[in-house]
């Protein structure tokens, strides 16, 4: 097993980025991360595993998916270069910014369309009170 100046447990990781344990298990079944194992098969995790769970949390945090963030950062057995990654990142996240502009006109036109059609119920009360 090779040697690393930092390892933790499962637990100690989990309570250093607030999640549960639960989750890294899932995480590493889905091969974003690959723990060591203690001759008694606990899993150890590293500076590298705990840079990848930080980054898969940043991007489940942006709304990208598990495929998308397991493309942007490799899976746990292949090993991107840093140019990779920061390329495949580039592309995922010029995509979120086109969704995210996208949202943001049709919620622009919507409020657009409430706002209308608030104005026009508010003249319409105003006629009928006029009308009394």
């Amino acid at each position: 097993m090779e040697k690393h100046p930092f390892t933790c447990s499962i637990s100690q990781l989990a309570k250093a980025l607030d999640i549960t344990t639960r989750t890294i298990r899932f995480y590493e079944e889905k091969g974003l991360i690959t723990p060591d194992r203690t001759p008694g098969n606990q899993r150890i995790y590293t500076r590298k595993n705990r840079a990848r769970l930080k980054l898969i949390l940043r991007g489940k945090r942006f709304g990208f998916s598990l495929d998308e963030i397991a493309e942007m950062i490799g899976m746990a057995d292949t090993d991107l270069t840093e140019i990779d990654q920061i390329q495949k990142s580039l592309v995922f996240g010029d995509k979120k910014l086109e969704q995210i502009r996208q949202r943001r006109q049709e919620l622009d036109l919507l409020e657009e369309e409430i706002l209308a059609t608030r104005q026009t119920l508010i003249t319409r009360i105003e006629q009928l009170k006029e009308k009394e």
